[in-house]
């Protein structure tokens, strides 16, 4: 499964005779009927439906804040939950100024909620960002519990490292959207590595295990 190799997509346009040799759909029925069957479900219903609509109604107009906004009003969700890198911590502010006056219930959490210790995950001091200081680690896992526990309707990522957002998501009852995605390096523009790739070729080529 390669589509990125494609070239002919053909389920974009529904030309389905050209399908190539190795596509995906060429096989697997099973897989794309139990997942037609998942959007009859009344709760996945209500989020593919309300995606497809948000981005009809905003493509190409509405910033990413808006069309959380437009897709959280269609899809009938109140309570946002903004689970934050403390990084950014200033922009979530501003952030959620924006979605309180919209009308959006908001409860956010910081990356280093509940203050635990790196040393508790193994971390030795050598490996912290800055030897010699006290560094908690980030706590995806209790930032999830905590706005399961205020019963979020919708859970928002700002900023969250690579990883951490990973076991959020995983541990979100909410569903999740990101905001934004962790890039200090190009201003939490993770695609900028690839628009410059004449500039980043070099340095991306060089990350090999």
């Amino acid at each position: 499964m390669r589509c990125d190799q494609c070239g002919v997509y053909a389920c974009r346009t529904g030309e389905l005779q050209r399908l190539p040799a190795n596509c995906p759909m060429q096989e697997n029925d099973t897989i794309y009927q139990e997942a037609r069957a998942e959007y009859q479900k009344p709760e996945i219903n209500n989020i593919a439906l309300n995606a497809a609509r948000t981005e009809a109604a905003g493509y190409g107009v509405w910033t990413r804040l808006e069309e959380i906004m437009e897709f959280s009003r269609r899809a009938g969700f109140r309570k946002l939950g903004l689970a934050f890198c403390a990084g950014v911590r200033e922009e979530t502010k501003r952030i959620a100024a924006v979605l309180q006056s919209n009308g959006f219930e908001v409860y956010s959490l910081i990356c280093k909620t509940g203050s635990l210790p790196k040393e508790e995950l193994g971390i030795t001091n050598e490996e912290k960002v800055r030897p010699g200081s006290y560094e908690p680690m980030c706590n995806p896992i209790g930032q999830a519990k905590l706005l399961n526990a205020a019963g979020t309707d919708l859970n928002v990522i700002v900023c969250l490292c690579v990883g951490h957002d990973t076991l959020f998501i995983k541990y979100s009852k909410a569903p999740v959207t990101v905001l934004a995605a962790k890039d200090r390096v190009l201003a939490h523009n993770p695609l900028g590595a690839v628009y410059a790739s004449h500039y980043f070729q070099k340095k991306l080529s060089s990350h090999r295990l």
